[in-house]
């Protein structure tokens, strides 16, 4: 290749590694309407352009069209990472009071009796979700929407807590390991050079919620000293920033390690990072899975004559979590078609065992119609489906041998012949060996006298 061709070929590649991800993100925007009633209006905010001017949105008031401008550049490049293919994200909008954390161990982040000079304004939290991320953003629009052919509103990211796994599942005895990331930009200037250089300290807070119980689980607060809660379950946390520029802006991060997870700790996991009168938080839904073992007996053959129905068959489906979304199918391969078909006959399921680890057990049973010999060779197959499973599942199968009209088929003939056989060496090797007992005995005994 050319070294003309090489550059154009890169350039376009590091082209479209920017431009990819929606430039725009519709959501609604939320707020209280009275009477316990909430009203939702449209609103949009614009990662990127084009263009010099940004596109025209008539259908939109141009306080709820946003243009963000993001100096750290994690909102930005989260979306720069997402997906073609990926579902539209949800995306929802409100109004936002900067107000202290309620928890004590979270109180030296704010000394001061009220809320500084440099927070005063209009705030907006947005709050975005998909299967790919979750994220919130704390927002500070400009006073007013820019005079600029299509009148928009400018608002600043100055707190993003961000995820790329909002849906994690894990393997039970396996450890979780949960993506968490922040950004932090000084909302004006003057708050960034009124502070000491560096990144500000910081509290970082993770929380389960499960089944109408919420817990503590680790808190910390990088930067401050203090008596903390004790972490539970041996959760840890990478908390800190990532950098130390002297005036912003700073990443960092939050990750949470939670070792050999149990069902009891699946849930909704809610992240927050507290900073002086600011927190952001995101979401993320854990739940733990173990694949079922499959065992079909009896097996590996089953015998049945014409028009007899062969032995009952039970598929042990066993240790597998969650118990909902588990489906057993019974199959027949081969017969007289010589295709996959639905088997026939009376199917049920047994009741759900516990065990101690929390999984659950049951057992499919199938008692097949009588046969013919045309289906001699055939398999029946009994297939489980669970969502901690591939596609197609896991399978079991027995193979149906039937028996000819007027007697033994010659596979069941070969078989019974070297049965007899290997019967008739075994008789006649202890025969052997009782005539060998008996000889040296009487040898022993005639020595003796």
């Amino acid at each position: 290749m050319k070294p003309v061709s090489l550059l154009l070929a890169v350039a376009l590649g590091t082209a479209t590694v920017v431009s990819a991800g929606p430039a725009v993100i519709e959501c609604w925007f939320v707020e209280d309407a009275g009477g316990g009633r909430l009203s939702k209006k449209p609103s949009a905010l614009l990662l990127r352009q084009s263009s010099e001017s940004p596109p025209p949105r008539p259908d939109l008031d141009p306080e709820r069209y946003l243009k963000v401008h993001d100096p750290a550049g994690t909102l930005l490049g989260a979306f720069r990472r997402y997906p073609r293919d990926a579902p539209a994200p949800r995306c929802e909008m409100s109004h936002y009071v900067p107000l202290p954390a309620s928890a004590i161990w979270v109180s030296g982040l704010t000394p001061e009796q009220s809320c500084p000079r440099a927070l005063d304004g209009r705030w907006l939290m947005v709050s975005v979700s998909s299967p790919v991320l979750s994220l919130s953003s704390l927002l500070r629009p400009q006073s007013e929407p820019q005079p600029e052919p299509a009148l928009i509103t400018v608002a600043t990211a100055v707190l993003t807590v961000l995820t790329h796994t909002p849906t994690p599942r894990i393997r039970m005895g396996q450890d979780a390991l949960l993506d968490l990331s922040f950004a932090y930009t000084p909302p004006t200037p003057k708050a960034a050079t009124s502070l000491a250089p560096g990144p500000p300290p910081f509290g970082l807070e993770w929380r389960r919620q499960h089944l109408g119980k919420g817990h503590l689980m680790l808190a910390a607060t990088p930067g401050l000293s203090g008596p903390m809660p004790a972490a539970r379950e041996g959760a840890v946390a990478f908390a800190g920033w990532d950098d130390d520029e002297p005036f912003g802006p700073w990443t960092g991060n939050g990750t949470f390690w939670l070792p050999a997870v149990q069902p009891f700790q699946e849930g909704t996991y809610l992240a927050t990072v507290h900073l002086p009168y600011l927190q952001g938080q995101t979401t993320l839904e854990l739940a733990v899975q173990k694949p079922p073992k499959v065992t079909l007996t009896p097996a590996p053959l089953i015998w049945a004559a014409p028009g007899e129905a062969p032995p009952e068959l039970l598929c042990l489906v066993s240790h597998f979590y969650p118990s909902e979304g588990l489906e057993v199918e019974w199959e027949l391969w081969g017969g007289p078609e010589g295709r996959f078909q639905k088997a026939e006959g009376q199917r049920w399921l047994s009741a759900l065992s516990h065990h101690s680890d929390g999984s659950v057990s049951l057992s499919a049973h199938l008692q097949p119609p009588p046969v013919t010999t045309g289906q001699h060779g055939t398999r029946y197959v009994c297939r489980v489906h669970h969502p901690s499973l591939p596609a197609l599942g896991r399978r079991a199968e027995v193979t149906l041998q039937v028996a000819g009209l007027s007697g033994p088929s010659l596979e069941d003939g070969v078989g019974l012949f070297l049965s007899a056989f290997l019967l008739l060496g075994l008789v006649n090797v202890l025969g052997w060996a009782a005539a060998y007992l008996a000889t040296s005995k009487d040898s022993v005994e005639k020595k003796t006298q």
